[in-house]
């Protein structure tokens, strides 16, 4: 082709404008196209489709309870309080003639089967306390449901259902798969409207609100109170996620919910289904983050590793690791931080002999550990504390709030089933966080750091554990009226 013929054909000043204007309409024509298969790509025109595969699948739970009747006002507020007549006046409009007798009292949430004969996976603050669990499914079938068993400390319970015919159920996917952005769909029952179905994206991975074993996805699909326990689905129908908490100023969704990591509720509900617990674990250590200033003051190249700052009785003390190692490495995982080392020990087997790298006077060596229970461990700590322990008080203010510990006769005041533990308040600072996060008087506090809290000594441990882990919030499940929600206050320094 010669220079001339190819600069007309190329559109130069010099081509004809006829062919010139058939040249860029075609183009343009082109980009377009490739811009709405794009769009296209990147999100379906309708959810309607992923919507009916999995709906049959989630189910709502109704939980009931028998509480004793209501006596009168003592226990929720001081004698001769300005608050005495109005618990009176409310109680005895709402008492009649049977206000004295048990009656029930419901709670929702959600959940999803993840098997054909009938196992269901929900929070555990769903069904707590529960003494009967109905199980609703989308097509209105009603199965009554028995617990199998429970982890506080990721918040999962495992129910068992018994049906005629094989039930429909979904898959777990791999949540470490998950990115920012990607499509999420959430379904439950939000505040008891029935079955609901809401969408959003993962708008972060890895979150850490309080507990030992948090992996939360962050997204904005819609969670409200009644979702607990729903299922959050990828694009492809699995569950990625277990919907658990919100962050809210008044208990209604803004737009940041978290779901527990679908790879972490896996493994909790593969040892439930098992077991019917949690086996988890223990290497017997307290650890503390490496800090720059620390790294730099013990000849470490970078701030990483687990700091290891006492070794009481257990399997890494008769391995012979002692308070000043660095843990560098755990079972052949390198360690980042010690939230990293928490995890990966909780989920090795219990009686696995693994390799630790420490790092100890300027070099490393390895050393060779069998991991005990931890749980068979913190069943062993709590009765050596209350061997040993000293008077409980009764009272406390912290974070804003005045608590006290949850007594039989307060049970009664407020019609808490009998199984109820937890700190009641009695006190709230106007000017607190509490306060403008909407804690007020009568709210039970049953988990802080998603641990039990049965005393004010346990608040005060869980407070000092989260400070520890260089965390600036405290996670709190609040309960009001048999409804839970989650509320995180920050720690004063």
């Amino acid at each position: 082709m010669q220079p001339q013929t190819m600069a007309l054909a190329l559109g130069t000043p010099d081509a004809k404008p006829p062919a010139l204007r058939l040249f860029w309409m075609g183009l343009i024509a082109t980009t377009i196209l490739l811009a709405q298969v794009a769009v296209a790509q990147a999100r379906p025109e309708s959810l309607a489709p992923l919507a009916e595969q999995i709906s049959p699948s989630v189910v709502n739970i109704t939980t009931s309870t028998m509480v004793e009747g209501r006596t009168g006002p003592r226990g929720i507020v001081p004698e001769g309080s300005p608050f005495e007549d109005f618990f009176r006046e409310f109680q005895d409009r709402n008492r009649g003639d049977n206000g004295n007798r048990p009656r029930r009292s419901s709670a929702l949430g959600s959940g999803f089967v993840i098997s054909e004969d009938g196992f269901v996976v929900t929070n555990n603050h769903v069904i707590e306390g529960a003494d009967e669990i109905l199980i609703e499914f989308f097509n209105g079938t009603e199965l009554r449901a028995e617990v199998v068993g429970t982890d506080p400390n990721t918040d999962i319970a495992l129910l068992k259902v018994e049906a005629d015919a094989p039930l429909p159920f979904v898959s777990f996917g791999d949540s470490d798969k998950a990115r920012v952005g990607d499509w999420v769909m959430a379904m439950g029952n939000p505040l008891g409207q029935g079955f609901s179905v809401s969408a959003g994206i993962v708008s972060a991975r890895n979150r850490a609100l309080s507990g030992t074993y948090d992996d939360y996805i962050q997204t904005d699909a819609a969670i409200n109170r009644g979702n607990s326990g729903g299922p959050l689905f990828n694009m492809d129908g699995e569950v990625i996620g277990v919907n658990t908490a919100i962050l809210s100023p008044n208990g209604g969704s803004i737009g940041i919910g978290f779901s527990m990591a679908s790879n972490v509720v896996t493994r909790v509900v593969d040892q439930l289904r098992e077991y019917g617990e949690t086996r988890r674990g223990w290497l017997g250590v307290r650890i503390q983050d490496v800090t720059p200033d620390v790294a730099e003051a013990m000849g470490l190249e970078s701030a990483e590793g687990a700091l290891i700052t006492d070794v009481p009785d257990g399997p890494a003390k008769d391995a012979g690791l002692l308070a000043g190692d660095v843990i560098l490495t755990f079972d052949g995982t390198d360690v980042e931080d010690t939230r990293g080392l928490v995890r990966k020990v909780g989920n090795t087997a219990v009686g696995k002999a693994v390799r630790v790298v420490v790092y100890r006077d300027g070099a490393t060596q390895t050393v060779l550990v069998t991991l005990g229970r931890r749980e068979e461990a913190e069943a062993a700590a709590s009765v050596d504390s209350e061997d040993g322990a000293d008077p409980e008080q009764s009272e406390k203010t912290v974070l804003g709030l005045t608590l006290s510990v949850l007594t039989d006769e307060m049970r009664e005041e407020m019609d808490l089933p009998a199984a109820t533990v937890g700190l009641v308040v009695t006190d709230v600072a106007e000017d607190s966080e509490a306060f403008e996060k909407g804690l007020r008087v009568g709210d039970v506090i049953t988990e802080a750091g998603q641990q039990k809290v049965e005393t004010l000594s346990a608040l005060d441990d869980r407070i000092a554990e989260a400070r520890e882990a260089g965390r600036k919030s405290l996670l709190m499940l609040v309960r009001r009226a048999g409804e839970p929600r989650f509320v995180a206050l920050s720690l004063d320094d």
